[in-house]
């Protein structure tokens, strides 16, 4: 009894939690996006380029900031019972009053009825790639898999993301939805048309896919410096790292390009359909991709000591 007693207690803890984590969370990144997209018009920079990768870098920093926070508040008072349960209640009760304030607003009430099913598709595309760690992360031949991780997955899905709003401003400003222009009727396009035309989104697929070598050297020369230790020391390890990054993002850039014009073509926003689709291909692929760059990095490494053992087994005694 004591032990379903003491279960029952983290269940209520878990959801006082998360609830006022994802509520301040939502209200401070809302804030922060405001200022950010206004201050940005007012400078006359693309809030493209600077909401989405700022939106999806703090926002697992703030919201861990809060979750660690509100948790250990809920967690000193455990004793009081009711504490987390009034908490669970009151928001709960709040939920009509939000849906009337959003009814107030046709295009938020649409995402509000349609936006959850992107959501949860893409936390289980995630889920697949934490599927992986889980299954690699503790085998000594992918130690320091956990530090690129975060890096690998979040360059690529800023990278995308950042694509995936261009595409989208540039329809809004060009088209209506439903209806795709002349240049972009085409629902699978030639990927040498996704990058190698002066076309302005190809022209920015460009530049985005020229960041991802300098910057994941940049990340790789910080973790040298912090954790050298867990760095694998092997060039060929930073070649193949380098090739996978880029098979990355080439990827989930030409996929942009084809899932927006796919969600415009049915009316959708592609900012509120893509971004979650592409920014958990991203977690997957880069997961998926990083591992077999331990793996290989690993085997060569294998090879080359049981040559080294070998070689003077050969000779002369």
């Amino acid at each position: 009894m004591s032990r379903e007693e003491l279960d029952f207690v983290k269940v209520e803890l878990l959801c006082a939690s998360s609830v006022i984590t994802a509520f301040f969370a939502a209200f401070a990144l809302g804030m922060l996006m405001v200022c950010i997209v206004i201050g940005a018009r007012k400078l006359g920079v693309n809030p493209d380029n600077i909401a989405t990768p700022i939106a999806a870098s703090l926002g697992d920093l703030i919201t861990l900031s809060i979750l660690a926070f509100v948790s250990s508040f809920f967690y000193k008072h455990k004793d009081n019972r009711y504490l987390s349960l009034l908490v669970c209640i009151s928001f709960t009760a709040l939920i009509p009053l939000w849906v009337l304030i959003v009814k107030q607003n046709p295009p938020i009430m649409r995402i509000l009825k349609f936006g959850w099913f992107p959501i949860i598709l893409a936390m289980v595309i995630s889920s697949f790639g934490g599927l992986i760690m889980n299954k690699t992360i503790s085998k000594q031949q992918f130690q320091g898999m956990a530090i690129f991780t975060p890096i690998i997955c979040g360059v690529g899905g800023n990278l995308v993301a950042i694509q995936t709003s261009r595409i989208s401003t540039y329809l809004h400003m060009w088209s209506t939805p439903g209806v795709l222009p002349l240049w972009m009727k085409q629902y699978w396009p030639n990927p040498c048309s996704t990058f190698c035309t002066s076309e302005i989104n190809s022209v920015s697929a460009r530049v985005l896919l020229s960041l991802v070598v300098p910057g994941h050297l940049i990340f790789f020369y910080i973790i040298y410096l912090v954790e050298g230790h867990l760095v694998p020391q092997s060039k060929m390890f930073v070649v193949f790292y380098l090739l996978a990054s880029l098979m990355q993002v080439t990827i989930l850039l030409y996929l942009a390009e084809v899932m927006v014009r796919l969600t415009w073509h049915q009316a959708l926003d592609p900012d509120s359909h893509c971004i979650p689709y592409l920014t958990g291909l991203g977690d997957l692929l880069g997961t998926g991709l990083l591992t077999l760059c331990f793996l290989i990095n690993w085997l060569l490494r294998s090879e080359a000591g049981l040559d080294d053992i070998s070689d003077p087994a050969s000779g002369p005694p």
